[in-house]
């Protein structure tokens, strides 16, 4: 196996040297100053301590597995391929922020039912003017940091590019024309005289509508499990993340650090380039 490191700035040489030792590397390479590939090492279970004590990202990949070998990657959309979560600004707006946020962490935390907890919050929009997610869409949301170069690189490999988002298709369509994304799967709300009704349209894609969508696409697209990467940072990313050959927690919650292959807690989405060697 190699070790590859990453760190939203340079990495101190002493780390480089007392994780070196630990996984007892053949050699070590530089590939920037924030990421370095330790060579045929042996996993050590003290690495995810030492590297979370110091602000470092890490993960134990196959020689020679590159970001080429993957056909598709599918997103989550709220603090995951976007920084807020929508709904929560949309009920700022409102001055409702609190009692929405309340629920939704709730909800990413895997202690509410997601369904459940989307019509609770939504109901607490009604009456709002549509406008309002136009206004959120201008003034609040922003990628995270590297998604763009994530995506580029996921466009240059030829690998396909999903979103797929227990949040509202408002956003996430506008993303993937924005974007260039291949396909983006969300929740309609509806709008009646051009104000938000309190309710969602049709069935709500919930955890398991997630991890359905990603199979379908895979099928079509005719690949295997190990050739699809999922990334997610909520209880209800975890089925989808389940039918990934390579799971992927980003800046998560803890029920789904336990249970991701992999974990970005300080480094931005430009780190799956990191990984993977481009």
């Amino acid at each position: 196996m190699n070790l590859i490191i990453q760190s939203t700035q340079a990495v101190p040489a002493v780390h480089v040297t007392i994780l070196a030792g630990m996984v007892t590397a053949s050699y070590t390479e530089r590939m920037s100053e924030r990421v370095y590939r330790f060579h045929d090492v042996s996993e050590h279970d003290a690495v995810s301590a030492y590297c979370y004590d110091n602000q470092i990202d890490y993960g134990f990949i196959e020689p020679g597995r590159n970001l080429s070998d993957f056909g598709l990657v599918v997103m989550d959309m709220d603090s995951t391929l976007i920084s807020i979560e929508c709904i929560d600004e949309v009920a700022d707006m409102m001055h409702i922020k609190p009692q929405v946020s309340i629920i939704t962490e709730a909800a990413m935390r895997g202690e509410i039912d997601f369904s459940e907890s989307l019509r609770r919050r939504v109901a607490l929009l009604s009456g709002l003017e549509q406008s309002v997610l136009q206004g959120v869409y201008d003034e609040r949301l922003r990628l995270n940091f590297g998604a763009e170069l994530m995506l580029s690189k996921l466009r240059e490999c030829g690998i396909k590019t999903m979103l797929v988002s227990g949040g509202f298709s408002f956003f996430s369509e506008r993303l993937k024309q924005r974007l260039g994304l291949d396909y983006a799967h969300a929740n309609t709300l509806e709008i009646v005289d051009g104000k938000i009704t309190g309710r969602v349209l049709g069935q709500i894609l919930d955890a398991q509508g997630k991890a359905d969508l990603l199979v379908r696409t895979r099928d079509e697209l005719q690949l295997g499990a190990e050739q699809v990467i999922a990334i997610g940072d909520g209880a209800n990313d975890l089925k989808m993340m389940a039918q990934a050959g390579v799971s992927v927690a980003y800046h998560a919650k803890p029920v789904v650090l336990a249970q991701a292959k992999y974990a970005f807690n300080f480094v931005g989405l430009d780190g799956l380039i990191n990984l993977f060697g481009g």
